[in-house]
């Protein structure tokens, strides 16, 4: 993915604020984008490939690495843990990629010790921080079998809140407006869970980029180069890192990792 913006980019991406109220989006997908990704070139970075990772509950070819590209195959539900110790402040770089439509997978940060001690095979993360990495097609089923959109989640990078962990969404409600006209809510105003600004998101079979920043127990997340959403007073704000496993084959790639002060 091209990166034509590097550190100049960060010193912007950094300082730019969260809305903290509702507000409407206009649905414009074929809008340019700015090109500002923050692609884990420079000092301090860490790439991180397969073998930084421990395989928590899956089985032995759930996680595998293929030309730098790590794969999983979604099967059976579970997390590939960051080895080392828990983080605090860091940055993340990652490229994900479904190959299924409305596949599921995502990132988990600050985990605790407790979200993986004894985890049964077939079973999620007990307890973290997760930035959602979900196909469009996800959607489009919830619109076919219920006959309205979703009004709880969205296929455009959702942060939230799993198990006993605590965060205070930015974006807790957003109201989508769609280029016909139509308009619909999701999330509501006491909502742990963080709504993208943005929809940015590209389907199965491309490639989308992340850059998290995870700093003082506030976590925010840009999408394809452009922030979108993100969450404070995380509680805990230390732990570990860890990719999902859940029912669809992801590839994940470009992954680097920078800890902070």
């Amino acid at each position: 993915m091209a990166s034509p913006a590097r550190s100049a980019s960060f010193l912007v991406l950094a300082v730019v604020a969260a809305p903290a109220v509702p507000c409407t989006v206009v649905w414009t997908l074929a809008s340019p984008l700015p090109r500002a990704f923050v692609d884990g070139d420079g000092p301090g970075w860490q790439t991180l490939t397969l073998a930084d990772f421990q395989n928590v509950n899956g089985e032995a070819d759930t996680w595998s690495e293929q030309d730098g590209v790590i794969v999983c195959t979604g099967k059976p539900n579970g997390g590939a843990r960051l080895k080392g110790e828990a983080l605090t402040n860091f940055e993340l770089v990652v490229e994900w990629k479904h190959h299924v439509f409305a596949g599921n997978s995502g990132v988990f940060v600050w985990c605790p010790e407790a979200a993986f001690t004894d985890l049964p095979k077939g079973t999620l993360p007990r307890h973290g921080i997760e930035v959602q990495v979900l196909d469009l097609g996800l959607e489009d089923q919830w619109l076919k079998q219920h006959g309205k959109r979703s009004d709880w989640f969205t296929s455009h990078g959702d942060v939230f809140p799993v198990g006993n962990a605590k965060m205070v969404a930015h974006d807790p409600q957003m109201t989508y407006a769609l280029p016909g006209g139509e308009t619909y809510t999701v999330g509501n105003p006491k909502s742990s869970r963080s709504f993208p600004r943005q929809r940015l998101v590209k389907p199965a079979g491309e490639w989308n980029h992340y850059y998290v920043r995870a700093v003082n127990g506030e976590i925010r997340l840009w999408v394809n180069g452009e922030e979108v959403t993100g969450g404070s007073k995380c509680a805990p704000a230390t732990g570990f890192l860890a990719l999902e496993s859940e029912g669809a084959k992801v590839e994940y790639r470009n992954l680097r990792l920078r800890r902070l002060p």
